[in-house]
């Protein structure tokens, strides 16, 4: 066990919090961070890892909405565009502006001059933050890029909107982090077996999964941020909403690279619905499907894999059909989508991602529903403010929770790496050069990392072949990021399941040694865990 992870479970029994937020997703993450900056006392558990469940099998974009336009939804999408505008602003290295190329069929509901018409309307709406949208006609978008097969397009187009260059649950992990910074005491695999209220203070039965230990969290507030699980941990803790979630499967297939151009293809699926084909480094993500499931826990089925496969052949004109062999790795979750009253009864179609927060103001309770990467922001300011609201001091309620590091520390960072040459380091495998990979996901911290590698150049040793992880990012990861099983690490911590093959992943002659670093002596049980996990039906 990570020794943060048990210096921290021993003190969740330990006082009483402000606040104890349950669910590790973007939306119990950023509650932390902001909570945990504005300097109330936090606490966070999650049943599984942080960003584990749905916030790590999102389709990385960042964007403002723009199918919400076809169902009148302007207000949404003016707020969309906006949350999205101030996350490009605050997260320069992470969240980056990206061309969607969409190409529209013959036959299809609109024409594609009309829908361009909207994508003039969203760059007005997003206060042209981005390039403008151009109008294309077939034969443009072959020229531009030829992978598209446009035998049976009208036209498209292009415009701008944004993706987080490298995963979704990287980005949340770095608010779970930076609350830790903070102050906030959080801890993975740590489950709600419910809350009582007893003299104003909620008192949270909690057990770690891991060693099987119960305690108790005590705490003034309580925020339900379970994710898709809200409303079952509501039934649990006696707790009646005016919301609950419904939801939609997505899947999606990560594939060798398709085409070397960072666009976002765009096109309608054969059920009319959106979908992309989406640079990943050297990788493709090809999603997504949107299918309304009962239960959250999902998974992919041979249909579900079929239908991106027969979408993305028939839409692009490769030079061979993808199949099942060409799929390195497959992302599955579900969308909560936060639905009014009791029914499971409305327009699927016209459901959006937006977020309701739900409060019993006596109980000082409130429960997270919905939500989505590009309004986080929004969703941790909401939260703070309804906490004060609680009678909960926020003693720095101004303090700015967000963002990533100033000019000052990035130029340190870049300068101390220029003189000791570290792009030079760079592994062949890599995607980007070192430095800019170093400063989007360890912001200051990247410093220390750098002088470590500058007193023994060990560190830099890339462990696990055809990933783009060094041995001091390993170690990192073992001392700082609560790393508690073996796919912690490469899924979410890193990416490294996504891209790389399991049986690459398995035969790097340095695995061994990484698991050695995360896991000391629980080394082998850690990694026979994972073995089992991937083998597993």
């Amino acid at each position: 066990m990570s020794n943060l992870r048990k210096s921290n479970i021993s003190k969740l029994p330990q006082g009483t919090y402000d606040v104890l937020i349950v669910g590790g997703g973007i939306n119990g993450a950023v509650s932390a961070a902001a909570l945990a900056a504005k300097g109330v006392k936090v606490a966070l558990i999650d049943k599984g890892d942080f960003a584990g469940f749905t916030s790590s099998n999102s389709s990385n974009l960042a964007w403002g909405g723009i199918k919400y336009l076809e169902s009148y939804e302007y207000g949404l999408v003016n707020k969309l565009c906006k949350s999205r505008n101030h996350l490009m602003r605050s997260y320069p290295s992470t969240v980056k502006e990206i061309r969607f190329l969409t190409s529209i069929q013959k036959g299809f509901r609109f024409p594609p001059l009309f829908i361009y018409m909207g994508t003039l309307l969203y760059w007005v709406m997003g206060r042209f933050f981005t390039k403008m949208p151009s109008y294309l006609s077939g034969d443009k978008i072959k020229s531009m890029e030829s992978v598209v097969n446009t035998q049976n397009v009208a036209g498209g187009f292009e415009y701008s909107d944004a993706y987080l260059y490298d995963n979704d649950a990287r980005f949340v992990f770095n608010f779970i982090r930076s609350s830790m910074s903070y102050g906030c005491i959080a801890a993975n695999y740590v489950e709600s077996l419910g809350s009582k209220r007893s003299e104003g203070i909620w008192h949270t039965k909690a057990k770690d999964c891991i060693s099987g230990q119960e305690f108790e969290v005590r705490s003034k507030v309580l925020i339900n941020a379970a994710g898709p699980f809200v409303d079952p941990l509501n039934v649990v803790n006696n707790e009646k909403t005016e919301h609950h979630h419904v939801f939609s499967k997505g899947i999606h297939l990560i594939v060798d690279r398709i085409t070397p151009s960072n666009k976002v293809l765009t096109f309608f699926a054969d059920d009319g619905r959106l979908f992309f084909v989406i640079p990943m480094g050297p990788k493709t993500c090809i999603g997504t499907t949107d299918t309304q499931v009962e239960s959250p826990i999902t998974h992919v089925t041979e249909k579900d894999r079929q239908f991106v496969l027969d979408n993305v052949n028939k839409l692009l004109a490769l030079e061979k059909p993808l199949t099942k062999d060409d799929i390195i790795s497959e992302r599955c979750g579900v969308r909560p989508l936060a639905i009014k009253g009791s029914g499971g009864k409305a327009d699927w179609v016209q459901l959006s991602r937006k977020h309701a927060i739900d409060t019993h103001d006596e109980h000082n309770y409130m429960s997270i529903f919905g939500g989505k990467l590009t309004d986080c922001i929004n969703v941790g300011d909401e939260v703070a403010a309804i906490v004060e609201k609680f009678g909960v001091s926020l003693p720095y309620n101004h303090y700015k929770w967000y963002g990533e590091p100033d000019d000052t520390v990035r130029d340190e960072f870049f300068h101390r790496a220029k003189l000791m040459g570290f792009d030079n380091l760079t592994p062949a495998t890599s995607s980007e050069p070192l430095t800019s990979r170093f400063w989007r996901r360890y912001g200051r911290n990247a410093i220390n990392m750098l002088e470590k590698i500058r007193e023994n150049p060990e560190k830099a040793e890339l462990l696990i072949e055809k990933s783009e992880y060094l041995r001091v990012e390993i170690e990192h990861a073992a001392e700082r990021e609560m790393v508690t099983k073996l796919e912690d690490f490469l899924r979410r911590r890193s990416k490294i399941s996504l891209v790389v093959r399991d049986e690459d992943i398995l035969g790097a002659p340095g695995l061994v040694e990484a698991c050695e670093i995360l896991f000391g002596n629980e080394a082998k049980a850690k990694l026979q865990e994972y073995k089992d996990s991937i083998s597993a039906p």
